[in-house]
């Protein structure tokens, strides 16, 4: 029998990682075509802390108090009325818009993903946390094609390492930024051109891509614009790029980000999971934390220029 309480960090104001507090709170019920989690494995994403920090207050304001956290890999603990697919004891792995940095979630059935016996948990909290995304950016977003030339942003990070194993599967010639200690990591990944942006500027070494992903923001995004070659596409996951700039460079315009179908999703994250358990596609996990550490997982995602994902193991 479930208990009523669980272990949960919640967030009951803006602010550093210090308002990430460990609380006990009512177990969730699942409702009609929701699914309750218990939660082995919650993946710590860079927005999980620009969220917490206040960065989208205006567009997405918090409602206050909110457990952090989207992306999970746990077991089915209980079915909601008009699920008939999933039994208790099925590992799964998706998104909820609950939170994940707790004992137990819900998420909606018809999103979830039976996790394969060959990944592990915290292999497969990756897959919605950072692959999803790389695909649908790279290749529904990005339209990048076999002998295009991309240029991708931070790829040591849990997002970019998945990004730059993507594009060059599909046959693309890679080039990629990241700092002095993971120049042999991306080279180890397949990138043809790595790029340590603290000794090299990118813009000076860099013409003619067809494309440019960028995970940085700021001067890395505007100094993006002069490397795409006319009808080229520049995508960024910080900030809405300029539409006068994209008429000003000549550039292909990218329709806004839409969330993709639960049919769209499930596709992507069982391609990906046989990519990974035929060694297609490698994992990093760079850090993991227990769920009452979050708030170091937080500090460490903020520091920037690492390797992999971080998650917490609940």
């Amino acid at each position: 029998m479930l208990p009523q309480l669980m272990k949960a960090i919640r967030v009951h104001q803006y602010g550093g990682p210090e308002v990430l507090k460990l609380e006990r709170v009512p177990i969730p019920n699942p409702e009609v075509g929701q699914v309750l989690i218990h939660v082995h494995t919650a993946g710590v994403l860079p927005y999980d802390w620009k969220y917490r920090q206040g960065y989208f207050k205006e567009s997405r304001p918090a409602s206050f108090p909110y457990i952090p956290g989207s992306s999970f890999a746990g077991t089915v603990e209980k079915i909601g009325s008009d699920v008939h697919d999933l039994y208790k004891g099925q590992e799964v792995f998706g998104r909820s818009l609950f939170g994940t940095y707790a004992e137990y979630t819900v998420a909606s059935a018809e999103g979830l993903i039976l996790k394969p016996a060959a990944l592990t948990f915290d292999e497969s909290v990756t897959i919605p946390g950072s692959a999803v995304t790389a695909w649908l950016t790279i290749f529904r977003e990005g339209e990048l094609k076999k002998g295009e030339k991309v240029l991708i942003h931070g790829g040591a990070g849990g997002f970019g390492m998945i990004a730059v194993q993507l594009a060059k599967w599909k046959g693309a010639h890679v080039i990629s930024t990241c700092s002095a200690e993971n120049i042999d990591f991306l080279y180890s990944l397949g990138v043809d051109t790595v790029i340590d942006y603290t000794s090299e500027s990118f813009d000076k070494i860099v013409r003619d891509v067809d494309l440019v992903v960028d995970t940085v923001g700021g001067d890395t995004l505007e100094r993006s614009w002069a490397v795409v070659k006319k009808g080229g596409k520049l995508l960024s996951l910080i900030e809405d790029p300029s539409v006068e700039k994209v008429k000003m460079f000549g550039l292909k315009p990218v329709k806004p980000f839409s969330i993709p179908s639960s049919e769209e999703t499930k596709f992507i994250s069982q391609t990906i999971s046989q990519m990974i358990i035929e060694k297609q596609v490698s994992i990093l996990i760079s850090k993991k934390f227990p769920l009452e550490k979050a708030h170091e997982a937080h500090k460490l995602s903020q520091q920037g220029h690492g390797r992999g994902r971080i998650i917490l193991n609940v």
